[in-house]
């Protein structure tokens, strides 16, 4: 069954809400949508409170390390972590109280090509079961491509069936920001979840658009309740008027397996 999945999205140490097209090194053009005035501890122990699991906290940038450590500390193993994770610091993060690290940019080089190498190093240093491997990406032409540092820069490594199968070996987890999308509340990419549903071999977290709760039932249907789903600016925690934090809550105590 498809699941609510929270999230907890740090910039410059803050709990934001940002149309993710708009991410960029230097700000310019930044649309934020939403900027908390609770610290990411809040927004933890209300999820650990309503017993939210597999949620994430997402680190957009540099400035967000004491947020991250004091939203995991609030609810130790219960979310995971993504955002610069890297095989020298995966451990330490692990250790702070994240139940999975995610990793996007630090397993391609500058020009967008994969690096195996690194993959295998990372799963080595902290194991599968604690890996999420971040696949979130932009559409072209031909489907959709990994997009890396924080969306801005497309990769060479294409989300289709033979990505998802080979590392799917690798990882608990997928997570898949559709980049195009997120932030928007215009609908999500119906297209991609029906792939990830058809094709994922493990575990999917789809974000990306969502704007009503009807989303949780558009993606239980698309995905055969294979695809789980993250709702971010539409909430009404983070200043959203098309969803209902509690109707989330209920919608996951409704459908348990």
């Amino acid at each position: 069954m498809t699941r609510f999945r929270p999230c907890i999205d740090l910039h410059a140490g803050k709990v934001k809400q940002i149309v993710g097209g708009t991410l960029r090194d230097d700000s310019a053009g930044l649309r934020t949508n939403f900027e908390s005035d609770r610290p990411a501890e809040y927004y933890a122990g209300l999820y650990r409170a309503d017993a939210l699991t597999g949620g994430h906290i997402i680190k957009l940038g540099p400035g967000n390390d004491e947020a991250a450590r004091a939203a995991l500390a609030a609810w130790p193993g219960g979310m995971q972590l993504g955002g610069g994770i890297t095989a020298e610091n995966a451990a330490t993060w692990l250790e702070a109280g994240a139940s999975q690290v995610i990793v996007t940019s630090w397993l391609f080089n500058e020009q967008g090509h994969f690096l195996d190498e690194r993959l295998a190093v990372l799963v080595e240093t902290v194991g599968r079961e604690r890996l999420v491997l971040d696949l979130s990406c932009r559409a072209d032409a031909d489907g959709w491509v990994v997009a890396m540092n924080r969306w801005q820069t497309p990769t060479e490594l294409r989300v289709d069936e033979n990505t998802l199968s080979l590392l799917g070996e690798t990882c608990a987890e997928f997570l898949v920001h559709a980049a195009d999308v997120e932030g928007k509340c215009e609908g999500i990419d119906a297209k991609l979840v029906a792939f990830l549903g058809e094709h994922s071999p493990i575990p999917v977290t789809y974000a990306g658009g969502a704007y009503a709760l009807g989303d949780l039932q558009t993606v239980q249907d698309l995905s055969n309740g294979r695809v789980d789903l993250t709702i971010g600016s539409a909430l009404d925690i983070f200043g959203g008027s098309g969803v209902r934090y509690s109707d989330c809550v209920a919608w996951n105590r409704n459908h348990a397996p």
